[in-house]
């Protein structure tokens, strides 16, 4: 019986233990089952793209970039394809040891090293970066029949970004470079559309027009997908979306005019803008010295970079937008109109002009010390008279002066179409209060009123802002935000898009106001400062001379230039702006450290009126003298009754 009790006991827990290994099993399958449910029809379209991508690889199509051609036509960037050799350093072991051996097969040079160095540390460790560009046939022989010896090393077809003109025009035109690893990161806030347009995208635009339409030359990148092997080879294409080349972007600049005005200036450093008043398109824009963008686009090597960067004459500063230098007299014509404009003086007061002016115990001097007598506002304009400025600055006060520069842009941003512009300084007691920190610094002293008057003291602006006034002026108070792009073209289309033109702005002033300002500035070139350099000319033009100091010189020491170190000596300035009957072009130029303006910055004036409005270009020989500050011989032919339209009053008297 007891042994009938134990076999039934064995058996229930035999039944027991089968039971609970039968509900073990079952809960697996039922695990495996789900996890199958799950994997094939959850996760079944997840998966599927994750096999195919194990399968495919998508690979991004990098865009043409965009052509930028001058008003005319004519190329001024462009590209052209070259072979790369690149390193992935992930993939090539032993980096140094790899580049030493491709030494044996292509010319590697200090400079490539360099280059190759500092991609390195800007790139993440998977990139491939070059260490060679633009090899020859030969070279690429060289190394496909010895690719096998060296992994995570590869030849590319890449394009590359070609300046034909080198140096001309560079700093308006800018450079491409190198994506560095500050604008990786900045590109990490872009939307994912943009993002996705800079796969495979290692060059993007630094500087100038290459920068700031940047959007327009990219282009839109394409895709290619392509079956891989297991080892990550290209077996076959399956689907390619091809990329869209980058739109042509135009220029309003004439580059045989930027060369004209280049070439001018030789050695000599300086800035000119030119600019069609009644438009605001920027005929040129000059800044010297300039730089070779083409050094930039494949990485510019350490020596290259160390005279640019260190240089006394500062190449890489764009003069014409970024450099702000003191107006001169090149100021007097704007604050003569401020005069007439707010009441403050009419144009027949005489002021007596004794070569100083005395305020405060302390006397301003006229430069050279030259006393021209009694002066009304025609005559101070056409003999660049400081007393009559002196004493105009007096009776109206800086926050007045201020108040009607600020709509002509001196010290604004003007707006021009490309990145970088600075504001230079319009002084107010306003400005003074927030630019200083001690209590006694904020202080506005009325003697500082005085020098504001001939362009000095606080005032500092650039070419471009005394270029936009000068147009403003001869465009009879209608002001042009400056332009530099005219119009883009579709590059499959080839549709050009003109750019939206400037509005214009109507500043109120009253034509009799701005009519006598401008006949003065005719005096300047029939019977003042500037007549020498604008002799026999065939137009009429209006202008002004200015000089303006680089050092402050004390008040009891005569102005020497050769007590003085050459970037010590004085500016020569000239603003213009022709015909004088319907201008066409207006002018604003500075002629860093070369003294008059008369000698140095108004023939430079005279040759651009020259080509422009004559389509004269001066021989090799006048443009050497000009860049001798000898002014050269004029070369313009006069055009029968060009005065007609401006006669200079006689004697002293001011029209009303």
């Amino acid at each position: 019986m007891t042994e009938l009790r134990n076999v039934e006991a064995d058996l229930m827990r035999f039944r027991t233990r089968v039971l609970v290994i039968g509900a073990v099993v079952l809960f697996a399958f039922a695990l495996l089952l789900s996890r199958l449910i799950y994997l094939q029809v959850v996760r079944h379209d997840d998966l599927a793209a994750q096999a195919e991508s194990n399968r495919t690889a998508v690979v991004p199509i990098v865009p043409n970039r965009g052509l930028i051609l001058d008003r005319n036509g004519i190329v001024l960037a462009t590209n052209y394809s070259a072979y790369t050799l690149e390193i992935t350093p992930s993939k090539a072991g032993d980096v140094q040891a790899t580049i030493e051996q491709l030494g044996e097969l292509v010319d590697i040079q200090p400079r490539d090293l360099r280059r190759f160095k500092r991609l390195m540390e800007e790139s993440r460790n998977f990139e491939s970066v070059p260490i060679r560009t633009k090899l020859t046939d030969e070279e690429v022989a060289r190394f496909t029949a010895q690719r096998y010896r060296f992994p995570g090393v590869e030849i590319k077809a890449r394009l590359f970004r070609n300046y034909p003109y080198g140096e001309l025009a560079s700093h308006v035109i800018g450079y491409i470079g190198r994506i560095n690893q500050a604008e990786k990161k900045a590109m990490e806030e872009w939307g994912d559309e943009e993002q996705a347009n800079y796969k495979g995208t290692e060059y993007i635009g630094k500087l100038g027009v290459e920068q700031s339409f940047e959007s327009q030359l990219h282009g839109i990148t394409g895709v290619e997908q392509m079956e891989t092997s297991a080892g990550g080879r290209a077996v076959r294409r399956l689907a390619s979306s091809p990329s869209t080349p980058g739109n042509t972007v135009m220029l309003s600049i004439d580059i045989k005019l930027q060369k004209l005005v280049e070439d001018l200036y030789g050695d000599r450093r300086g800035a000119l803008v030119a600019i069609d008043p009644k438009t605001g398109q920027v005929l040129a824009f000059v800044s010297k010295p300039t730089f070779d963008p083409n050094l930039f686009v494949d990485g510019i090597d350490v020596e290259n970079w160390t005279a640019l960067n260190e240089s006394i004459d500062r190449p890489l500063l764009n003069r014409a937008l970024r450099g702000t230098y003191p107006p001169g007299s090149t100021y007097k014509p704007f604050m003569a109109l401020a005069a007439l404009q707010t009441g403050t003086r009419a144009a027949n007061v005489i002021v007596q002009d004794n070569a100083s002016w005395t305020f405060g115990g302390h006397t301003f001097r006229s430069h050279g010390d030259t006393a021209l007598g009694p002066v009304d506002m025609y005559r101070s304009i056409v003999k660049s008279s400081n007393v009559y400025y002196y004493s105009l600055a007096n009776e109206m006060g800086v926050d007045a002066m201020h108040d009607f520069m600020k709509p002509l842009g001196f010290g604004q941003i003007t707006g021009i179409d490309i990145n970088g512009e600075v504001r230079g300084v319009l002084p107010s007691q306003e400005w003074k209060r927030n630019a200083y920190r001690k209590p006694e610094q904020k202080r506005w002293y009325a003697g500082e009123t005085i020098s504001l008057g001939i362009g000095q003291g606080y005032n500092t602006f650039t070419m471009l802002q005394l270029a936009q006034a000068t147009a403003i002026v001869a465009n009879d108070g209608i002001k042009h935000k400056p332009q530099l792009v005219i119009a883009t073209q579709d590059s499959l289309s080839h549709t050009r898009v003109p750019a939206p033109p400037s509005p214009a702005e109507d500043l109120g002033y009253k034509p009799e106001n701005v009519a006598i300002v401008k006949r003065a500035l005719v005096g300047v070139t029939q019977e003042g400062t500037s007549t020498r350099v604008f002799s026999g000319a065939g137009y009429v033009s209006g202008g002004k001379t200015g000089t303006a100091q680089a050092v402050t010189i004390g008040q009891k020491d005569k102005y020497n230039a050769a007590r003085l170190e050459e970037h010590q000596r004085d500016h020569a300035l000239y603003m213009a702006f022709a015909p004088a009957d319907n201008p066409k072009i207006a002018l604003a130029l500075i002629v860093e450290n070369a003294g008059w303006g008369a000698e140095a910055a108004a023939p430079i004036a005279r040759r651009v009126f020259d080509y422009w409005l004559l389509d004269q270009y001066p021989s090799e020989e006048d443009m050497a003298a000009v860049r001798r500050g000898q002014g050269g011989p004029p070369i313009g032919k006069p055009r029968k009754g060009a005065e007609a339209a401006w006669p200079v009053a006689a004697g002293t008297a001011a029209p009303q």
